[in-house]
């Protein structure tokens, strides 16, 4: 299977299946010398991991995170770092029935096309659960940025028909919530929303939003590589997610040049924005305002009602889907969107050491 690797200067590829013995990531390109240890990783795990409430799988697993290679009393040492986590909680007996057909809105009937096999017990490698490689390998390129001066932070923006207010953002509300909204109001109402959803046997969907500040002006490779399209790329490329926005997104569809663009002023001494719109990135680079991104997360397609479908076999069939599943997948997948925005916006950093001389001389010169 290709397409396990994101990067080029600091790569992450992650292995392993829903129910197999072990699931991770091994990083390649972390600069030697970043205090790194298990904890700095299981504090970004502990946050997607299952079972924490009742909007969440309740799937039993501790995410426990080990360091195989790559860090040396407490430091990276420039090498691969190679991290895993034991799976401990599977039931693939719960997934037995639909080895004979396709669930809607899984990748079973895709996978099926493609390599003419599943590996069915959970979806193997289109679980949510690969995205425990990211969520640690995140952790990794967040602690850098971090030591850059960059800061990453994600947070659920709306579940269903219930967003947030920014008026009433509370940063701590992130984390203290089950829904992952800074908007403890908001946040109750999507508690009930959620509830009528499960009591339907339904799930919902919802945006989770990601801003990064702190990050300096002429980040991005101007053609194929610009910082919005590796962005997307990055976020687009976790399972659940369908549509993704920089800035204003898909309302500057309706807008007119004179309400889109952002003026340029200077504040001391240097050049700044009177808005964003952009959302912090113009012609592919960025612009050392906020870079804003949503990413847009479809409901769970697994529900516990009647659907229809259609078995190996050719028949037309309903099925009633078995095993443990979240009833939302957006609060749990926060820190992925953090995560992978983290990873890919470390990525271009690396990349950008080389597009002036200055830098160069900076590194060998000094």
């Amino acid at each position: 299977m290709a397409g396990s690797t994101f990067g080029r200067h600091f790569t992450i590829q992650t292995w392993g299946e829903s129910h197999g013995k072990a699931i991770g990531v091994v990083i390649d390109g972390c600069p030697a010398g970043l205090p790194l240890c298990e904890e700095d990783i299981q504090k970004q795990l502990d946050r997607r991991k299952p079972g924490q409430s009742k909007f969440a799988t309740p799937r039993r697993e501790a995410d426990q995170v080990e360091i195989l290679s790559g860090v040396f009393e407490g430091k990276t040492t420039g090498t691969p770092i190679s991290l895993l986590v034991q799976n401990t909680s599977q039931r693939s007996h719960d997934y037995s029935e639909i080895s004979t057909y396709y669930r809607p809105g899984h990748a079973d009937f895709t996978f099926d096309e493609k390599y003419g096999f599943r590996d069915y017990r959970g979806g193997g490698r289109s679980s949510g659960r690969e995205t425990i490689g990211r969520a640690a390998a995140g952790a990794v390129a967040k602690k850098i940025l971090k030591q850059l001066g960059i800061d990453v932070m994600a947070y659920t923006k709306s579940i269903g028909p219930i967003s947030i207010d920014m008026d009433h953002f509370d940063k701590a509300a992130i984390t203290e919530t089950p829904t992952g909204m800074p908007d403890l109001e908001a946040a109750k109402k999507a508690e009930a929303y959620l509830e009528a959803c499960m009591k339907e046997t339904d799930s919902a969907g919802g945006v989770v939003e990601c801003t990064v500040v702190g990050c300096p002006a002429g980040i991005g490779e101007p053609v194929f590589d610009k910082l919005d399209a590796v962005l997307g790329k990055a976020v687009l490329s976790i399972g659940a997610v369908k549509a993704f926005e920089i800035g204003d997104g898909c309302s500057v569809a309706r807008s007119k040049g004179s309400e889109n663009n952002d003026a340029f002023r200077v504040k001391d001494g240097s050049v700044t924005k009177e808005t964003n719109h952009a959302g912090g990135i113009l012609g592919g680079i960025s612009d050392g305002s906020p870079i804003i991104l949503r990413a847009y997360i479809k409901p769970t397609p697994s529900i516990h009602r009647t659907q229809q479908t259609v078995n190996k076999a050719g028949q037309e069939i309903s099925v009633n889907i078995k095993g443990r599943h979240d009833p939302i997948i957006v609060p749990r997948a926060v820190v992925v969107v953090e995560s992978m925005t983290a990873i890919a916006l470390l990525d271009l950093l690396l990349e950008n050491m080389k597009s002036k001389m200055d830098y160069l001389e900076r590194i060998y010169l000094a």
